[in-house]
Order: C-alpha cells, then structure tokens, then sequence
C-alpha cells in the first residue's frame, strides 16, 4: 500500500475575523507535497484570505506549518496574484518589469546581460518570449498572468501559491495556463496551491482539492472528493457531479478577444 505524499502546508485550525465576521472558521486541511492542491468554494468564502494568511499577509488564530525546503531551511515561495494593479500608462516593457527587481542599477542604465539573459529564459518558459519588448501595460489578461507566473518562478518556488490566475481569461486560454502550469510543476518539481473557481478545469489538472466555505467540507482527490453532496455543503446548492471528461472549448475572450 502506498504512502501518501507528505504534507508540504499544513493548516491547524485557522480562524480570521474581521470586524466580528468569521471569515475563516476553525479550518484544518494540508496541501501534500509536490502535487497541484486546488481551493475552491463559493464568492466570500475565504479562499483568498487563507492564501494571505499562508503568506504572512493576514493575522489569524490557530497554526501554519510549511515544510522546510530542499537544503532544510525555509523553503522558497512564488506568488501569482489574482490580478495586478498597476498604471499601465507607464513607460515599462515587459523585460523592464522583470528585471526591475534583481539588478542594482536603475533602469535607465539598460539592462544587465545576465538579468535580462535570465528574464528571458523565463518568459520563453512560459511561452511569452515574444512580449519581452511590449509594453506591460498593453497586455491582454492572459498575457500578464503570463508574465506573473514567470516573475513567480523567478524566485525558484518550491511552493507556488496562485490566486485564481486565470480569471478573466477564456476557456481556452485558462486549460492552456493550468496545462503550461502542469507541465512547470513536473519540470521544477515544485508544490502548487491554486485557488480555482472552475471545478471542471480542477477535476482535470488538480491532484487534491479542498472545499472551503469559511470552513472545510470535504478535502482529497477531486474525482472521490467532488460530489453531489460534497458541492452542496460546500456552495449551498445542488451543482451535479463534474465530469472530468467534459473540458471546456473555445470561446471568445472576455476581454473581446482570444486570450491564452
């Protein structure tokens, strides 16, 4: 009999209040290491704030434990947000973006050989190479969430958190990110927490998944875990079984265009 993978995060009992609102309430789930743990649950129901909490962001009671990493110290955590709010009016290129951060030198200097090698080879990994000289603000959704996930591997995670990356993007363009995400997380060998709102799209790619409304319904692999009664208990309705079978096609981006 097989182990199971141990646990990478592991949440004790979490509770936020904010303003006398539970915002999470007594939650205890863990992520097992290596594979693509997915959140899901209804508007409101904390998926977001258990995602700051992990990251230091938002006070809590109860406990957080994160395994070391490789060499036995803190392990390396990359961030995706949901979304990024910026100007986009700035005179910024997609290579100034990325490699603002780990050169000393101001950018109107131009750009060190090594950083801007290295920001790059990240962009290509992430199939956006062609955007190195667009202007940040002039991508597409799809194409900066892009660009995000690159910075985020710029940190060499062993624990990639995502906050919904793929939200505002299409169908199409949302499995083509969780398959580039797939394909990132079996190359680096790093853990992947996600909060999803797909649940098709989660039966598909996740390995495990935790239903969180404001506590923990149910948690394990999604194919066992997704249930009738489980989505009931955890969005307050009947929402069938998810057939894992039925993946979304092309449609028309949200943004007026086809965005991958």
């Amino acid at each position: 009999m097989s182990q199971s993978p141990a646990p990478a995060v592991v949440f004790s009992g979490v509770t936020v209040t904010i303003n006398g609102v539970a915002i999470l309430d007594d939650v205890h789930a863990c992520v097992p290491v290596g594979g693509s743990t997915a959140i899901v649950g209804p508007n409101g129901a904390g998926k977001t704030t258990l995602l700051l909490a992990l990251l230091g962001q938002m006070d809590f009671r109860g406990r957080i434990t994160v395994a070391a990493g490789a060499d036995g110290a803190t392990p390396r955590i990359g961030y995706v947000p949901q979304r990024l709010a910026f100007d986009r009016g700035l005179p910024l290129t997609v290579l100034d973006f990325m490699v603002m951060g780990t050169q000393r030198l101001p950018l109107w200097f131009g750009h060190r050989a090594r950083e801007a090698g290295r920001a790059r080879e990240l962009l290509a990994a992430v199939r956006a190479d062609n955007l190195a000289q667009h202007p940040l603000g002039a991508l597409s959704g799809g194409e900066l969430q892009r660009v995000l996930l690159a910075l985020a591997l710029q940190q060499k995670p062993e624990l990639l958190v995502l906050d919904e990356p793929a939200a505002g993007v299409d169908f199409q363009g949302e499995h083509l990110f969780c398959e580039l995400l797939e394909g990132l997380r079996r190359e680096h060998r790093f853990t992947q927490l996600m909060v999803s709102h797909d649940l098709a799209m989660v039966t598909h790619h996740a390995t495990h998944v935790i239903c969180l409304n404001r506590r923990v319904a149910a948690e394990g692999i999604p194919g066992e875990v997704l249930t009738d009664a489980t989505l009931a208990a955890t969005f307050g309705l009947h929402m069938g079984r998810v057939d894992p079978t039925a993946m979304p096609v092309a449609t028309t981006s949200r943004e007026g265009g086809p965005d991958a």
